[in-house]
């Protein structure tokens, strides 16, 4: 219900007028800022014809338990009409410890799949051609690891690692910031994200080498300018760090790619991807005096937002799904993930899995906004606030590099997130934001039943199967290969290399963070009370 009065803002804060007009996207300021899409500022888009040529990869983050039960739901999803594979990680995998460790007791397998060696990515992808198929890989403090087991897995199938395409996550900074699951200091994580840059530009290039995320800090709550600005001053980071590494910024800047959150409000949702990809490509010429397009076009993949979810009403969730959805293909993504309606209460089931899968499918063969690319490009309101978000991120990142750059702003970046996260729930709470079924609309219902259940005896059935794995292999090649790879930490090699020896030999994931802890050390945050 819309109350009299009442004053309409954006997520960062600024009011809405009740109808914007020629004088809010003036015409010469369209021709400077819009173009064309495919060419600079790519405003309208990376590609000509964006969707209208290629639809965006159909992707939908999937994993939990053993690799061989996610491969199950994998090859489900393929024969549902999935056109790309996202891979979730249980905590063990991301925090860099195998599933028999004491830190990994109670997780294994209960929030993604567990990963620890070789044979557990080859099971995962059992009877999938990884030459024909694109995978993401949501993984950071561990990315490198993960990537060489996956060029050691497509070596088995006979697929060159030159034939792979996909992305590994990659994204540190924002761990620091938003999310937590980080193991080494700033300065070793970004090396490994710097070799990961060099070793892909020369052995794997069609991957993408990153994909630096606003997402996660979105789902931390922060604005929707924020996101844009916190997750561009990140990437500025990155690419100062391959530059210092001595990689050459039209080499390797192709090859990132970008993650955000595809939140509720369509229209401004609209205008941020679209700000975002100008920006990016105004700094990548006018900071780093990049020259190849492909390295100043932003791409993208959208997720939609997990934290919009509720467990009330939850096939609401559905709905909120489908508008977020739209938002990432107007605002022209490459590939998007839609959430499933019972996330807010547990794993999906393949029931819901399947609804949002056929969402992104109902958008792209029904709804007609593929036909076109950009479709809201020179609405008054699209325009208005494409330039506000532009400029707003803009300003943040000026105060980021006042500060000395992204690794220096962690700490402020963390306040500017919590700020905006408390005061979107004190709107909640005080009925400023209506969230239906939640503070308005609410009902009195039992939860859905059938919600989807981990094996409960996962945890000490991939304990058991490491075990197996360790005893099998050839201890002295192991041994040769985690002491090259503690070598190399510890002198400037590429350690991507070793890490493939390393998996390759039989050595696993959490035998590679241990030597890699006791040369890297470990972060401890600090506490601000």
């Amino acid at each position: 219900m819309t109350e009299p009065g009442r004053e309409f803002r954006t997520s960062w804060g600024t009011p809405l007028k009740p109808v914007y007009g020629p004088e809010d996207a003036p015409v010469e300021r369209l021709a400077q800022d819009l173009g064309k899409p495919g060419e600079f500022p790519f405003t309208r888009g990376v590609h000509p014809e964006m969707h209208r040529k290629r639809l965006w990869t159909m992707r939908q983050y999937a994993g939990f338990g053993s690799a061989a039960e996610t491969n199950k739901r994998y090859r489900f999803l393929l024969e549902q009409g999935q056109t790309g594979l996202s891979v979730a990680f249980d905590l063990p995998t991301q925090m860099g410890y195998d599933p028999d460790a004491s830190m990994a007791r109670g997780e294994a397998g209960k929030v993604g799949v567990s990963i620890a060696s070789l044979e557990d990515m080859q099971d995962l992808f059992e009877g999938i051609p990884l030459d024909r198929v694109s995978t993401s890989m949501t993984i950071n403090a561990t990315a490198a690891i993960l990537l060489a087991l996956y060029v050691a897995t497509a070596s088995r199938q006979g697929v060159p690692a030159e034939r792979l395409s996909g992305t590994v996550q990659n994204d540190i900074l924002k761990e620091y910031i938003a999310r937590g699951t980080y193991i080494f200091p700033p300065g070793p994580s970004m090396r490994l994200v710097t070799d990961t840059f060099a070793y892909c530009r020369d052995r794997v290039p069609r991957w993408n080498t990153i994909s630096i995320s606003g997402y996660h800090m979105r789902e931390a709550g922060c604005t929707a300018v924020q996101e844009v600005a916190f997750t561009l001053a990140n990437g500025i980071a990155y690419v100062q760090a391959a530059l210092d590494a001595g990689l050459a910024v039209d080499h390797f800047a192709p090859q990132l790619s970008f993650f955000f959150n595809a939140h509720n409000d369509l229209i401004e949702e609209v205008a941020k991807f679209r700000a975002a990809r100008r920006l990016w490509a105004r700094i990548m010429r006018e900071r780093f005096h990049a020259r190849d397009p492909r390295a100043l076009a932003l791409r993208f993949h959208a997720q939609t937002a997990g934290s919009m979810l509720t467990a009330q009403q939850p096939e609401n969730n559905i709905v909120r799904v489908a508008v977020q959805a739209l938002a990432a293909v107007l605002g022209g993504c490459q590939s998007l993930h839609t959430n499933s309606m019972d996330e807010a209460l547990a794993l999906p089931t393949e029931r819901a899995v399947r609804i949002a899968l056929r969402t992104q499918q109902i958008l792209a063969h029904e709804s007609g906004v593929a036909a076109v690319a950009d479709p809201l490009g020179g609405a008054f309101a699209v325009e208005r606030l494409t330039g506000e978000i532009e400029e707003a991120a803009r300003v943040y990142i000026q105060k980021i590099d006042d500060l000395g750059g992204a690794v220096a702003a962690i700490s402020f970046m963390q306040r500017e997130v919590q700020e905006a996260a408390y005061h979107y729930q004190r709107e909640i709470e005080d009925h400023a934001r209506i969230v239906v079924g939640v503070n308005e609309f609410v009902t009195d219902e039992p939860p859905p039943a059938n919600l989807f259940q981990v094996d409960a005896t996962v945890g000490p059935a991939l304990a058991e199967r490491v075990a197996r794995t360790r005893a099998a292999r050839d201890r002295a090649a192991v041994g040769r290969a985690l002491d090259a790879l503690e070598s190399g930490a510890r002198g400037r090699a590429n350690l991507l290399p070793l890490l493939v020896t390393a998996v390759e030999a039989g050595v696993t994931l959490g035998e590679i963070c241990d030597r890699l802890r006791g040369v890297f050390g470990v972060h401890q945050p600090s506490v601000a009370i």
